[in-house]
């Protein structure tokens, strides 16, 4: 079963610098339908102005990961990590027992556009930590790239929850396709561009909910670059 979140459903919020609308609740944006779904909490499509961005704040027990698509994020927190992210860059900053960060537009004349999201850990309390890698286009072109997972498999960043993240790039005849096993749920996020997901035409910025489902196929891409989360089969996040 797909349930598409459109686009335009959205909460949104522009604070002048920053225009970012929340796929679930967030901020001053309280939608009792849309508080996440499985492990998945928080996913906000971020477009901060030239040098502008989100001063120094904690978190904890939280697995927040930034997808840029345009421009450049300068990210810097008090494990010590300074790093610029661009577009192929994957960021996980797995906040555990507490950590506090930063995320400012890296230039002084361009904009950035990011997507911030949270997934909630298994465990409380952990060590927190730091990580990065890119993923080129050549290996999301056509194909869904595994870029999250448990154990860090295939290169991809290491999240402590049951949960899979992946990155396609799809347009005009490619497609790619993920085979879900029996008992998992899925979410479908459409970064940019247009796409069909099991024949479903999606626009940029619309969210699909997976229940019994095993095989996902994304098709007729138009530029479109997606997410696609494979979760546990829970319907609300809930803290360790």
């Amino acid at each position: 079963m797909l349930t598409l979140r459109k686009a335009s459903e959205r909460g949104a919020a522009n604070h002048g610098w920053l225009k970012s609308y929340h796929t679930f609740s967030f901020a001053n944006y309280r939608n009792p339908r849309e508080q996440g779904f499985s492990d998945l909490l928080v996913i906000n499509d971020d477009r901060v102005a030239a040098g502008k961005g989100f001063g120094q704040h904690p978190h904890r027990d939280m697995e927040i990961f930034s997808y840029v698509l345009e421009g450049a994020l300068e990210h810097k927190d008090t494990l010590g990590t300074g790093s610029v992210i661009r577009p192929g860059d994957v960021q996980l900053m797995s906040a555990g027992s507490g950590v506090a960060h930063s995320e400012y537009n890296h230039s002084a004349n361009r904009p950035v556009h990011f997507l911030q999201i949270w997934i909630v850990p298994d465990v409380g309390g952990a060590k927190p930590r730091y990580q990065q890698e890119h993923f080129s286009t050549q290996k999301k072109r056509g194909r869904l790239q595994l870029i999250i997972s448990p154990d860090g498999a295939n290169g991809s960043l290491s999240v402590r929850q049951d949960a899979r993240v992946y990155a396609a790039l799809i347009d005009g005849k490619e497609s790619a396709s993920l085979e879900l096993a029996a008992n998992r749920y899925a979410y479908v996020h459409v970064a940019r561009g247009n796409v069909e997901l099991n024949g479903m035409s999606l626009q940029e910025g619309d969210g699909v909910r997976v229940r019994d489902e095993q095989l996902l196929t994304l098709s007729n891409g138009v530029d479109a670059e997606v997410l696609v989360f494979d979760l546990r089969p829970q319907e609300l996040p809930q803290m360790p």
